[in-house]
């Protein structure tokens, strides 16, 4: 009896147009962090569940343990290991077994796989490709580094069809320093509570302020920072007319301000927004915080964000601070196929699809394949020696654009598309760059 199959839920799987539009994204990433000087790192998949649990929040509802399952009792241990859930932990480990042989400030980027075992909906899933940058140093790190993160994100996300989108930071002293300036000192409960203001509205977190026994004066200055956005280092002078000062907040100014002049210099006017409602990471961001929002797809959440850690790795005696920013890639390119129809202006990477006369001469067509591989053309030679108007529909079908007829008095090759053929050879004939490898293509609803 035949075995149904069926999905499984938080799992995506992509068709070839997709997947090949996905590469395209991941090509885009992985250019522009090449670019920056981020090199690349590859982790394991697997870590020590009580290092997973030490990233603190829901990590114990979220981690799958794995274990063999013909494990005897005396191979028990591996029930103890996880796979990773982000791809920070596993850095933070990395950076610790490896210190002695990494050249400090060390700058890497990650593209893996992640799993996390939460409810599947729109926009999260339980396996997922990230894309992370960070920049980690020993004792210290500059806050200028803090400034570069969202200018790499907004230019990746300039060569993609994504639309408008706002890459939006705060400095988590800001707030801290603002609630200590106005005699305030839950500032984690704070920082929580002013964080449902996107959900709950100001008058539900007023009052939630005001019953954690926070002043309605109090309560009010708390809103009043929160509502401050910007595109331009205005943000401070809003801020200051609040009354409110603090050293850490004097601090945090200082360090986005810095965010802000280096955003106005290397990115277009309102790509990066300083929004003081941002809180992010309460248990473990220290500086600099970051999220990515694409217009119009709010509900979707962030689709890249970070921060800075004053720790983002310990040994009990050296400290190595870090700042970095992770790109949701699954969850970027899911919204944009669901939503904007991305796909590939093809299923195959092949431009060209060679020919064949009949089977006794496929090894003609071969050659002229090997030839136009040997240049850098992707092609593939006809599975079948069918009719040409056979074999030009089976590579309609694929959007494969050329079709090359190998000929005993000379080659020739037509652009199905146009209908235009000609003489070629393989040698030296030029496949156009706009054809050379699919495209992305959107088919907005």
């Amino acid at each position: 009896m035949a075995t149904k199959v069926t999905p499984i839920s938080g799992f995506p799987e992509l068709l070839p147009a997709q997947r090949l539009a996905e590469l395209h994204v991941l090509d885009v990433v992985r250019r522009t962090f090449e670019l920056h000087g981020y090199t690349s790192l590859e982790t394991r998949s697997l870590e020590p569940v009580e290092r997973l649990l030490g990233k603190g929040g829901d990590a114990d509802k979220e981690i799958y343990a794995v274990s063999r399952l013909a494990a005897g009792a005396d191979e028990s241990k591996d029930a103890s290991l996880g796979l990773h859930f982000d791809l920070t932990v596993p850095f933070a480990r990395y950076v610790l077994e490896n210190a002695g042989r990494l050249n400090f400030p060390f700058r890497r980027y990650q593209i893996q796989k992640s799993w996390r075992g939460e409810r599947p909906q729109e926009g999260r899933f339980r396996e997922f490709t990230q894309a992370d940058i960070d920049v980690v140093d020993v004792g210290d790190l500059p806050s200028h580094v803090e400034a570069e993160m969202p200018l790499v994100i907004a230019e990746i996300f300039e060569q993609l069809p994504v639309g408008e989108f706002r890459v939006r930071c705060n400095n988590r002293k800001i707030p801290q320093g603002f609630y200590l300036g106005i005699g305030l000192t839950d500032l984690v409960g704070t920082l929580r509570t002013v964080d449902k203001l996107d959900k709950i509205g100001p008058d539900a977190v007023r009052a939630q302020l005001v019953a954690a026994g926070a002043t309605p004066e109090q309560a009010d200055l708390c809103l009043a920072l929160a509502q401050i956005s910007t595109t331009d280092g205005s943000f401070v002078d809003r801020v200051r007319a609040l009354g409110v000062s603090h050293p850490l907040l004097d601090e945090g100014l200082g360090i986005l301000a810095e965010v802000m002049q280096a955003a106005a210099l290397a990115t277009q006017p309102g790509r990066v927004v300083a929004d003081l409602a941002i809180a992010r990471g309460l248990d473990y961001y220290t500086g600099t915080v970051y999220e990515t929002q694409i217009a119009g797809f709010e509900s979707w959440g962030s689709v890249a964000g970070g921060g800075r850690y004053d720790a983002l790795a310990s040994d009990g005696k050296v400290t190595y601070p870090g700042v970095g920013i992770s790109i949701g890639v699954t969850r970027l390119v899911q919204l944009l196929i669901s939503k904007r129809g991305l796909s590939a202006s093809r299923s195959t990477p092949a431009a060209v699809l060679v020919a064949v006369n009949e089977e006794a001469s496929r090894a003609d067509s071969l050659a002229v394949a090997t030839a136009l591989r040997s240049r850098g053309i992707p092609c593939e030679v006809a599975p079948r020696a069918d009719r040409f108007g056979k074999q030009i529909r089976y590579a309609d079908r694929r959007g494969i654009p050329y079709v090359w007829f190998p000929g005993d008095e000379g080659d020739q090759v037509k652009d199905i598309r146009s209908g235009v053929q000609v003489g070629a050879q393989a040698q030296t004939w030029q496949c156009p760059q706009e054809d050379l490898r699919p495209s992305l293509v959107i088919q907005e609803p």
